[in-house]
């Protein structure tokens, strides 16, 4: 049954994400749905001059910024049914007490995987083309390529190697169908059939490091994930494969991976390291094999607009009675970002 008032909900997050998350007309459709102040937003669950909206509140809306929901954040919060994140994971942002206490939780982490899938789709086609080497080689030749350079480079048949059917991961294979490549997949959590649903072949991760000419990650950052590539599965890239990087830096060996791009063996697209940012004198900034951006595939400028559509949509359902979309279970957290 829908509530008979609407839900009372308090932002909490670091408020200059807030006119891009919810812009005026957005913000507006907000504020039907809820009985929210849009110029109050909590930055310590702690302060006494949020106490009173606090107590209040049924709903909590967070995104980049906001405090860790820890048990001093459920105590300042004794009405609070519901924490809607305007952004990607909740791992570290949702503590034991929340779950414990049986808070729905819902994250805007769906929106967040287009950017991300398209930013590595412009990379993987730009890969293929082999564009970083020929800018290079234009820079310092000032004269176009010949059949030597360009007798490897192409799209045609190119074998994409996708790691992890995450969100994006899935984002991703959708985007790729369109173009006359291979994608391999490797995610233990994906039967042969789903795989092929997804337009992928399943492959074993080693296999699928052998065969492909690029490799894109998007595998979640958990313990059993960590430097998944390492100094052997590297070397298990062929002579000229391309890795892509947009998931999180701690999936791949840092030493082992530098080593093999200073030898010029592979190339890199790389939008998250280990650490991030890169120290000052860190070679991948110089190489011109690496392409290296600063973590800018997710939600960025207009595109965080995504984010609060889902927020707000949530929240009408939440108001309807209904079960939200993008609920992220406890027990998920295990396996996804």
């Amino acid at each position: 049954m829908p509530s008979p008032q609407p839900p009372r909900a308090v932002f909490a997050m670091d408020p200059v994400h807030l006119p891009l998350l919810f812009p005026p007309p957005l913000m507006e459709r907000l504020r039907r749905a809820a009985d929210i102040d849009p110029d109050f937003v909590v930055r310590d669950f702690a302060d006494p001059a949020a106490s009173g909206a606090l107590a209040r509140a049924e709903v909590l809306i967070t995104g980049w910024g906001c405090p860790h929901l820890d048990a001093g954040a459920l105590a300042a919060t004794p009405e609070l049914r519901a924490v809607l994140h305007a952004a990607g994971s909740v791992r570290s942002l949702v503590g034991e007490a929340l779950w414990a206490h049986g808070v729905t939780v819902s994250s805007a982490v769906a929106g967040n995987a287009l950017p991300v899938a398209e930013y590595t789709l412009a990379m993987i086609l730009l890969a293929g083309k082999d564009a970083l080497g020929h800018r290079e080689r234009y820079r310092r030749t000032h004269t176009g390529p010949g059949p030597a350079e360009t007798a490897g480079t192409g799209n045609l048949g190119r074998r994409v190697g996708v790691v992890g059917a995450s969100r994006v991961g899935r984002r991703l294979m959708e985007l790729l169908r369109p173009f006359d490549l291979t994608v391999l997949l490797y995610d233990p959590y994906v039967s042969a059939a789903e795989a092929a649903g997804l337009g992928a072949e399943p492959v074993s991760l080693e296999e699928l490091l052998r065969r492909s000419d690029i490799v894109t990650l998007h595998a979640p950052d958990i313990p059993e994930t960590r430097h998944m590539l390492d100094r052997a599965r590297l070397a298990l890239v062929r002579d000229g494969g391309v890795l892509i990087n947009t998931a999180r830096g701690a999936l791949v060996d840092h030493d082992a991976l530098t080593q093999e791009l200073v030898s010029g063996r592979l190339s890199a697209v790389l939008d998250v390291t280990e650490p991030e940012p890169l120290p000052a004198g860190s070679p991948l900034y110089r190489l011109p094999n690496v392409f290296l951006t600063p973590h800018i595939a997710g939600s960025l400028g207009n595109e965080l607009a995504r984010l609060g559509v889902i927020v707000v949509e949530e929240l009408e359902r939440l108001a309807e009675g209904l079960p939200p979309r993008h609920r992220v279970r406890h027990a998920d957290l295990s396996r996804v970002a």
